[in-house]
C-alpha cells in the first residue's frame, strides 16, 4: 500500500514454485481514534523507510474484524502491529506469539481487535491455512477517542515498533532494504485538508 492511500487488500505475492505468500506484515487500527492508529502509522513508517523483498506483503488492514482472513491466509509467517490492552504506560511495547494470542482471545491484555485476530487464526488453522508463526508487536495506547491524533508517547514508539518488524523479517530470512534517502511518512489521515476540502 502506498503511504498516501487508505487500507487495501494485501498484495498477492507468489513464490517461484507457485505457493502462497511466505510473509505478511499487517497493521491494525482505526486511524480516526487517536492512539488506535498505531498499526497503520507503523506501516506508513515502514513503507517510507524500507523496500521489501519478493515474498513479503505489507498492508494496512484498518479494523477488519473477521475480514482479517485475506490478510493472513496463505502466509507462513505473519507480523501484526496493533495497540494492546496491557499493563504499563502509553508507548510501552509488548510482544506476543501465536500461542499467546490463541490461548487468551477474550483477554483484556491483548489487542482491541484481539478477538478477531484469535478467531481468524483458529479458523485458518482448522482449514490448514494458518501461519506457522505469528508475532504481534503491540504498543500500550493512551487516548483512543474519535478525532484525536497519536499521543506523543505512542508516536515515539512508532520507530521502535517498526524496528522490531524489521528485526523479525531479518530473522525469518526476508531482510528489507533501507531507502536512501528515506521518504517522509505522510499518512493520508494526518494530512491537512486543502482549500475547500
Amino acid at each position: 500500500m502506498a503511504a498516501g492511500a487508505g487500507p487495501t487488500q494485501p498484495d498477492r505475492v507468489e513464490t517461484r514454485d507457485g505457493g502462497s505468500i511466505p510473509v505478511r506484515v499487517v497493521g491494525l487500527g482505526n486511524v480516526f481514534r487517536g492512539d488506535d492508529a498505531l498499526g497503520p502509522w507503523v506501516i506508513a513508517q515502514l513503507l517510507a523507510e524500507w523496500t521489501f523483498p519478493a515474498g513479503v506483503a505489507v498492508s494496512d488492514a484498518g479494523t477488519p474484524g473477521l475480514d482479517l482472513t485475506p490478510f493472513l491466509s496463505g502466509g507462513r509467517h505473519v507480523i501484526l502491529v496493533d495497540t494492546v490492552k496491557a499493563a504499563g504506560r502509553p508507548g510501552d511495547v509488548r510482544l506476543y506469539s501465536k500461542a499467546d494470542v490463541l490461548e487468551r482471545p477474550p483477554s483484556p491484555l491483548l489487542s482491541h481487535h484481539g478477538p478477531g485476530v484469535a478467531e481468524t487464526l483458529a479458523l485458518l488453522d482448522l482449514e490448514r491455512g494458518g501461519p506457522e508463526s505469528l508475532l504481534l508487536v503491540g504498543v500500550v495506547p493512551g487516548p483512543v477517542g474519535y478525532g484525536a491524533r497519536l499521543s506523543d508517547e505512542v508516536r515515539a514508539a512508532v520507530p521502535r515498533a517498526a524496528d522490531l518488524v524489521v528485526a523479525e523479517l531479518v530473522t525469518l530470512g526476508y531482510p528489507p532494504r533501507r531507502r536512501v534517502p528515506p521518504l517522509k511518512a505522510e499518512p493520508w489521515w494526518e494530512k491537512e485538508p486543502g482549500p475547500g476540502g
